[in-house]
């Protein structure tokens, strides 16, 4: 019944797709379109939660679609239910805030039947149970999200952004497609029921679990497969970008978990090397590039691939104790893994309406124009900076639970029988916690250059707060943030069916049973959190140092101008920058990971002209990688285009040429 109803509410989000080909222009059409899209995306979180909460049995349907006398299958179990959750409360805040921020859309016509449209796919991709069904689903959500990216394609990088992502969309699916092939088998039976059936040989495991890091991880944004997010986040409108950086890379996310975890069968334990080592690389390699980032948007973009790497140090943990058999440490892995999901959702989708509401006010994205905007936009200023305590792993908040669920299973790791492993994991957990102290350094760069001290442009000084939609959705998902953080026993507990069926039947302790409702994963003497007694701590020690301050220090409030250093009303140009806040990082880890450059030119004495400090940076991945590639493809192509300027007796002469070299070799094939 819930997997008929969800069908019911994703043919609903198609209709409103096609409504809104005729309702695009018109005023009306914006509100009737979130406000469909909004209505369907609760109502599918309402019957993903009932189904989660309430550990129904798993749902199966067929429905006479597709390809004949196959059909379409779509399952309905605790990790499709948890995943639809996901997607559609991150839909559903994305769809409310499109109400307030679409109005300034100057071409809604092109925004709005896409975006019912790319809801609607990603709602099948998870309910999907047959490779088919997959890969149809699949690449919907990749043109419907393409076709996002290019709404604005007069501007500047919209077309370079929409060319690597369909690229890279089309790699990604061709990916799966092979794998998929492998799957099935030469008995063809792409059901996921006759997949997990049969078993994989060694060697064809190997290439599943290559080509599902390919299709799959081109997608999430696993490095080095990430180089469509930097520039496709940007050029999509903002509540589009919330919902591909926080909901589309998950269900990445669900394709590698469905793919390795369920119909792959039982992993080889150097399954996990692979994905730790690249876990963590995402994660490092992801800081460090956000690091260096003056655009507020691509700033974001990059650290979703950092939280991609850090979910993927999760599940390859999880699959390292798996393969070992050890089932109560895979639980804690998957428990981490998939909170931490839920949390990315929640941060980036909040920070990204943020830099929205930032972008609607000024009409910019650098943050070395910006400054001041926390007194003419306080709401917006206070989530955004709720949001980058999230993202810090900051306790109480969300992040950090997540991200000390992910440190209690590195701590576990000692147990694996090989060395390999014992030497591996710690260096990933070294990563992940260089990667969270750099992200902290980063939020602080990005919250006060944009926010704190004196506005840098004209823009900024007359920025207004934003509409009241925009601010109710940011301010839920700030409290949301906060909830699921000071409460993370209860998120674990709501996990339990997923990772039970991940795990053959493991899962964590009941949390709710805790005293406190304190976090527990393994047992109390190894370790334990409690997120209420840590906001309690901080909520009275602040009170108490404030109490402190005004009755025992001078009661007297006086006011002056701050101190300018003997230079009256300098400029705020003058202030710290986004680039001095990256620059003793720069020194430390840029020469190496960017090849970072810098140049000071100094005028000759007597000379009016400014000094010039210049720094240049250069991506290894896109140079060494993605040029030569490209370099190649295009000098191929242009060989090739040679053949269509043949004449009919040559084109004759090639057919004749290439049916002999096949028959040749179909004669020669033994």
């Amino acid at each position: 019944m819930a997997l008929l109803a969800a069908l019911v509410l994703i043919a609903s989000l198609l209709l409103t797709g096609l409504g809104a080909v005729g309702l695009g222009g018109r005023p009306a059409g914006r509100i009737i379109v979130y406000g469909a899209a909004a209505s369907a995306c609760s109502a599918m979180v309402v019957l993903a939660a009932i189904t989660l909460f309430g550990r129904a049995p798993a749902q199966d349907l067929v429905l006479p679609l597709g390809i004949p006398w196959i059909g379409a299958h779509l399952r309905l179990d605790p990790l499709a239910a948890f995943f639809l959750l996901v997607v559609n409360l991150g839909g559903a805040a994305a769809s409310v805030y499109g109400l307030g921020y679409g109005r300034h859309d100057s071409e809604p016509q092109r925004v709005l039947p896409l975006f019912a449209v790319f809801l609607a796919a990603m709602n099948m991709v998870v309910l999907a149970d047959d490779a088919y069904s997959f890969l149809a689903s699949w690449e919907f959500m990749s043109l419907a999200s393409w076709g996002l990216v290019m709404a604005h394609h007069r501007t500047d990088g919209t077309a370079q952004a929409g060319c690597v992502y369909l690229v890279m969309a089309g790699f990604g699916t061709l990916a799966l497609l092979l794998c998929f092939g492998l799957l099935a088998g030469v008995s063809g039976a792409y059901a996921f029921a006759d997949i997990r059936a049969a078993g994989l040989s060694p060697s064809i495991g190997a290439l599943v679990l290559a080509l599902t890091l390919l299709g799959a991880g081109s997608k999430a944004g696993i490095v080095p497969l990430h180089v469509w997010l930097p520039l496709a986040h940007p050029a999509a409108p903002s509540h589009v970008s919330a919902l591909m950086s926080g909901v589309m890379t998950k269900v990445a996310i669900y394709g590698i978990i469905r793919i390795l975890f369920d119909l792959a069968g039982e992993p080889a334990w150097w399954w996990s090397v692979v994905v730790l080592v690249l876990g963590g690389v995402t994660a490092v390699l992801g800081v460090l590039y956000a690091l260096m980032q003056h655009d507020i948007k691509r700033l974001l973009a990059y650290h979703t691939v950092e939280n991609i790497g850090i979910i993927v140090i999760g599940l390859g943990l999880a699959l390292a104790f798996r393969a070992n058999g050890m089932m109560v440490p895979a639980a804690l892995a998957f428990s981490a893994a998939l909170f931490h999901v839920l949390n990315h959702m929640l941060f980036k989708s909040l920070l990204f309406f943020g830099a929205g509401a930032v972008l609607t006010a000024t009409g910019e994205r650098d943050m070395e124009h910006l400054g001041g905007l926390i007194h003419r936009m306080p709401v917006t200023a206070a989530t955004f900076l709720l949001g980058c305590a999230a993202i810090s792993a900051l306790p109480p908040l969300n992040g950090f639970a997540s991200e000390w669920l992910t440190f209690q299973a590195i701590l576990v790791s000692p147990a694996v029988p090989q060395w390999g492993l014992k030497f591996l994991i710690p260096g990933v957990g070294a990563g992940l916690a260089l990667s969270a102290a750099l992200a902290a350094a980063c939020f602080v760069k990005a919250f006060g250059i944009t926010f704190l001290g004196r506005p840098r442009t004209a823009a900024a000084a007359q920025a207004r707060e934003v509409d009241r939609f925009s601010l109710a959705v940011m301010s839920a998902f700030a409290l949301a943030c906060i909830l699921t953080g000071i409460v993370p026993g209860l998120i674990v507990d709501a996990l339990a069916p997923v990772v039970s069926q991940l795990t053959r039947g493991t899962s964590l302790p009941v949390q709710s049973a805790m005293p406190w409702l304190t976090l527990i994963p393994i047992a109390a003497e190894r370790s334990s959190y409690n997120g209420i007694l840590v906001l309690v701590f901080m909520a009275l020690s602040g009170t108490l140092a404030a109490f402190a301050i005004h009755r025992l220090a001078s009661r007297a409030v006086r006011r002056a101008p701050a101190w300018d250093c003997g230079f009256p009303e300098a400029s705020p140009t003058t202030q710290y920058t986004a680039g001095s806040f990256a620059q003793p990082i720069r020194r430390v880890f840029g020469s190496l990971v960017f090849v970072a450059r810098e140049s000071v030119e100094m005028p000759p004495p007597g000379s009016l002209k400014p000094a010039r400090f210049t720094v240049s940076l250069r991506d290894l991945i896109w140079e060494c990688g993605y040029a030569p590639l490209a370099a190649g493809i295009t000098y191929a192509a242009d060989r090739v285009n040679h053949l269509q300027f043949l004449t009919i007796r040559r084109y004759l002469g090639l057919v004749f040429a290439l049916l002999v070299a096949l028959l040749l070799g179909i004669a020669i094939w033994p």
